[in-house]
């Protein structure tokens, strides 16, 4: 009989695989700016936006996609809902020579977030500041927004990301000045198209090798374990790789789900009852607005993600368009 085989399992992308320090993860916004400036987007407008993951569900969708088998008929494709309580901006970062020139912090505050972040005593107006500063003095600009969370009721302290803008500066600046004390809706900022969803994934804590990395178990007669590597590495040069399958941590990796096709961007006051009325275990009711992505995205329910502008779009997923028709 002939001995089985199995190809190698568990991803090699990304070592060490350690356990992010935080929740949402830095952005590397220069590729998705350049990338719009090669399209010609002109119109200033976020990058990113914050969401909280509610779950998976089917989905019954209107498949618009040019050339597609199954164009202008309904099926059925796997969906995740993503729930985005709407943004305001925190303070307003201006950058020289890729290094922070100044920081404006808005006046205009929650007060859950001005007991956590200390307030200068002295009064500031954060409109005369921004009409003081000239386009000569900084290469780019980019905002820091925190998302109203306590409106979904999901939890009481909000998360804060850095999120950049589309545009040249004269635009980016009157969007800042226009939008300083308004709220941002994820509807307006990603209505269709794709997206990048960056994020945790599921913590396992500290797993052998066996299920981190899916290596085989040795023979029952074997000795020093079975759920453990043959050999470790060689004796001379004595030393172990890092490629070696080691116990450790698994989980909580910061990880990006590229070109995830939008199939419905949503206030939660246009919402005809396709995803308010259902409810997802281990989250609840939607509450404000969502956006629902096409396929599964990383991490457990209440999982705080950042969603931005697609960095590599693929023609493929580019080109998807579906209609939302309900969720089953």
């Amino acid at each position: 009989m002939g001995r089985k085989q199995g190809p190698r399992k568990g991803s090699m992308q990304v070592w060490p695989r350690k356990r992010s320090e935080k929740f949402l993860p830095k952005v590397n916004w220069n590729p998705i700016i350049q990338l719009k400036e090669k399209k010609g987007e002109k119109t200033a407008n976020l990058l990113g936006f914050i969401g909280y993951k509610a779950g998976m569900a089917s989905a019954f969708v209107k498949d618009s996609t040019p050339d597609s088998m199954t164009k202008n008929k309904r099926i059925i494709v796997p969906v995740t809902v993503i729930e985005c309580p709407t943004m305001k901006i925190l303070s307003v970062r201006f950058y020289k020579n890729k290094k922070v020139l100044k920081e404006i912090l808005n006046d205009v505050l929650d007060k859950d977030l001005i007991r956590i972040i200390k307030m200068p005593k002295n009064k500031i107006n954060a409109k005369e500041l921004l009409e003081k500063i000239k386009l000569e003095d900084f290469d780019d600009v980019h905002l820091m927004v925190y998302s109203e969370v306590k409106k979904i009721g999901l939890k009481k302290t909000p998360d804060i990301s850095e999120v950049a803008l589309s545009g040249n500066k004269e635009e980016k600046i009157n969007f800042i000045k226009t939008n300083l004390n308004k709220e941002f809706s994820v509807a307006d900022v990603f209505p269709k198209g794709i997206v990048d969803v960056r994020g945790l994934t599921t913590g396992h804590g500290f797993q052998g090798a066996v299920k981190r990395f899916g290596i085989r178990l040795r023979f029952h007669k074997s000795e020093k374990g079975v759920r453990r590597v043959g050999s470790i590495g060689a004796w001379h040069p004595i030393g172990v790789r890092f490629r070696v399958p080691m116990p450790g941590q698994m989980g909580l990796y910061s990880r990006i789900c590229m070109n995830s096709p939008i199939v419905a961007s949503k206030k939660i006051s246009e919402d005809k009852e396709m995803v308010s009325k259902r409810v997802f275990e281990h989250y609840g009711i939607i509450k404000g607005d969502y956006i629902v992505l096409r396929g599964s995205v990383q991490g457990p329910q209440k999982r705080q993600l950042l969603l931005t502008s697609a960095m590599r779009p693929t023609k493929k997923q580019s080109k998807k368009n579906y209609e939302l028709i309900e969720l089953r």
